[in-house]
């Protein structure tokens, strides 16, 4: 019995199907690696410009609130 564990292991070693580095599980995380990356080089990016305009509408309206609240505060003329 142990011989024919021996014998198994040796071959199963000796094929190479043992190296981590080769089939297709390391193919499947290479790809999924590299899908990775390039969802992150393009979200990156895209969330920096669309934080940096809700900030400045955001900051727009703001500035426009307080123009109409400071006319509502005067008197009218007329």
């Amino acid at each position: 019995m142990e011989e024919m564990i021996t014998t198994s292991l040796a071959d199963a070693l000796s094929d190479g199907s043992a190296d981590p580095g080769t089939g297709p599980s390391a193919m499947a995380f290479l790809i999924i690696t590299g899908l990775g990356l390039a969802m992150a080089v393009v979200y990156v990016p895209i969330r920096l410009f669309l934080t940096m305009t809700v900030r400045s509408r955001r900051l727009k309206l703001l500035q426009r609130i307080r123009r109409l609240r400071e006319e509502l505060g005067q008197p009218i003329e007329g």
